[in-house]
C-alpha cells in the first residue's frame, strides 16, 4: 500500500518476527516450502522497497556513482534495523553484499540449515526492480550458520545459478567465484 506522494508505507516490528515466521512455518510446511515462501515474500516486498530507495537517491538510484548507490543502499537498511551492508565485486559478473550485524541472522543459537531467506529475497527483488531487469541473490553465508558474516552473491541468474552449483559440488566461495 502507497501513500500518496512517497514509497511504500512501513511499519517498524521487532526482529523476532523472522525467527517466529520461519518456526511456525516450519511446522505447518517443512523447511523447503518455509524457504520457498520467505524468499518470495521477500521478493515481493523488495519490489515496493525499490521505490522508497530510488526517491531517496533523488529518483535515479543506478544514475549515481557505485560508491554512492551502495553507500545509500546500505543507509536505506541501517536506517531501518536491517543492519549495514558492505559491497564488493567478487567476479566481474558477480557481487557480494556483507554484514556482520544483518537483523535476519541470529547467533542464539547455530544452526545448520539457517538461512537468511526473506533477505535474499528482498534484496534480489529490489536489486531488480532498481535495475529494471532480474538480479538473481544467493546467501553464501549466514551468521546463523555459524559465519562471521552474512554475505549475499548477486547477479545474472545464470551467473548465481552456476555458483549455486560449484558451491553444492563442495567448492568454497573463492573457488567457486574463480571457476565462473
Amino acid at each position: 500500500m502507497s501513500r500518496s506522494g512517497g514509497g511504500p508505507q512501513e511499519i517498524a516490528v521487532p526482529i523476532s518476527l523472522f525467527g517466529s515466521l520461519r518456526s511456525e512455518l516450519e511446522k505447518e510446511v517443512g523447511m523447503l516450502p518455509t524457504v520457498r515462501a520467505l524468499h518470495h515474500a521477500g521478493y515481493h516486498s523488495g519490489l515496493d522497497a525499490a521505490a522508497t530507495v530510488d526517491q531517496d537517491a533523488g529518483g535515479d538510484s543506478f544514475g549515481l556513482s557505485q560508491g554512492k548507490f551502495w553507500a545509500r543502499l546500505s543507509s536505506y537498511f541501517s536506517k531501518r534495523g536491517w543492519g549495514s551492508l558492505q559491497h564488493r565485486t567478487a567476479h566481474a559478473g558477480v557481487g557480494i553484499l556483507t554484514s556482520s550485524d544483518w537483523a535476519e541472522a541470529t547467533t542464539d543459537e547455530i544452526k545448520a540449515d539457517a538461512s537468511c531467506s526473506f533477505s535474499a529475497g528482498f534484496l534480489s527483488g529490489l536489486l531488480s526492480q532498481l535495475a529494471g531487469g532480474p538480479v538473481a541473490v544467493l546467501e553464501v553465508g549466514c551468521r546463523t550458520r555459524g559465519a562471521d558474516s552474512c554475505e549475499f552473491a548477486f547477479g545474472s541468474e545464470t551467473a548465481i545459478h552456476d555458483l549455486y552449483g560449484r558451491l553444492l559440488d563442495g567448492a568454497d566461495i573463492d573457488s567457486a567465484l574463480e571457476a565462473l
